[in-house]
């Protein structure tokens, strides 16, 4: 049995800006694996397109919705501004392997709004 996709799965622009970045720090880590990683990171983010679309609350709720700090809130507020330039309002994290997609979401509609290394502090939130 088949199922049926649901929602509509996009990136946001400044979601390639978050990809860069993830390549710049894989080439800093080990530049001769680096393109091997990269191709496979690729691979996996279109596999959670697929499953974000048939599912787009399978994400993980987002874990710094309760700032509890200024700097927490003011992270909050950079990612919430995303949220609501692509109009939607719900925020979750996607985990592959050691990243974490940050995407926004409704029944009908995801958008990829950016991508980090579980080591770093924020997700990048412009371009």
């Amino acid at each position: 049995m088949q199922r049926s996709v649901n929602a509509q799965v996009s990136a946001a622009p400044h979601f390639a800006a978050s990809l860069l970045a993830v390549h710049a720090f894989m080439l800093a880590q080990d530049a001769a694996s680096a393109p091997a990683r990269l191709a496979q990171l690729k691979r996996d983010l279109r596999e959670m397109k697929t499953l974000l679309a048939w599912s787009p609350a399978g994400g993980r709720p987002a874990r710094f919705l309760r700032p509890n700090s200024a700097q927490a809130s003011l992270r909050l507020a950079a990612v919430q501004q995303l949220a609501q330039c692509a109009g939607l309002s719900q925020l979750r994290e996607y985990v592959i392997g050691p990243h974490v997609v940050l995407y926004a979401h409704s029944d009908a509609e995801v958008v990829l709004l950016s991508l980090k290394h579980y080591r770093q502090l924020t997700y990048i939130t412009r371009q």
